[in-house]
């Protein structure tokens, strides 16, 4: 599985095929065959190998946070699990790597379960605590398609920016918004995010 894990989910290898992994280990298809009977089920495999090190490594950092104020926690989580994403590069392998649309729903089903659901859990926490200004479900949203974005994006080439600089970036802007305010109150209010009580077309309009 270590081998069959640096082959197939290195970069450039799209199509690799049980014949190369044969050769990499020095060995006859039929070996392979004998504990995987086909390509998914060994990928599975390791796939289910890579998950369970970033379960523990965001378990770790969920420990080591505790205790710590609420955006601390929620920023050191989002680091970790944004760093484990790119470590496994599970943006390609959700877009298509190997062709194979099964694997593709199963590492979506894996990086949902790992990862995402923490991070819904962790900002209910918030709402919970009356520590969030917007909707949990609001902010999971922006979280999940920043970090998804951001994998495939050429902005760490643009910018010059270590694929790091650009994730510390992106979670102070989701926690912590990226407007300075740089004049005075207005109305002896600082401005907000407003969140909706209601739709416009579900309240009585008065003649």
């Amino acid at each position: 599985m270590e081998a069959a894990g640096r082959l197939f989910f290195a970069p450039g290898s799209m199509r690799v095929s049980m014949d190369d992994l044969a050769r990499e280990l020095g060995m006859s298809k039929k070996t392979i065959y004998r504990h995987f009977p086909d390509k998914r089920s060994l990928l599975t495999a390791v796939l289910d190998r890579q998950f369970a090190a970033v379960e523990r490594t965001l378990t770790a950092a969920a420990e080591d946070a505790e205790g710590q104020p609420f955006d601390v926690r929620v920023q050191r989580f989002l680091i970790a699990a944004g760093t484990e994403l790119e470590r496994i590069g599970a943006a390609q392998l959700a877009t298509g790597r190997g062709g194979d649309a099964m694997l593709r729903q199963y590492v979506e089903q894996r990086v949902d379960a790992v990862i995402y659901r923490r991070i819904d859990d962790l900002l209910q926490d918030g709402h919970r605590r009356g520590l969030l200004s917007a909707p949990p479900e609001l902010l999971g949203e922006i979280t999940r398609g920043a970090l998804e974005r951001l994998f495939t994006s050429r902005l760490p080439y643009e910018l010059d920016w270590t694929a790091a600089d650009l994730l510390r970036a992106t979670v102070d802007t989701v926690l912590y918004g990226a407007i300075r305010s740089t004049g005075p109150a207005f109305d002896g209010e600082r401005l907000g995010a407003v969140i909706p009580t209601a739709r416009d077309d579900e309240k009585e309009v008065s003649p």
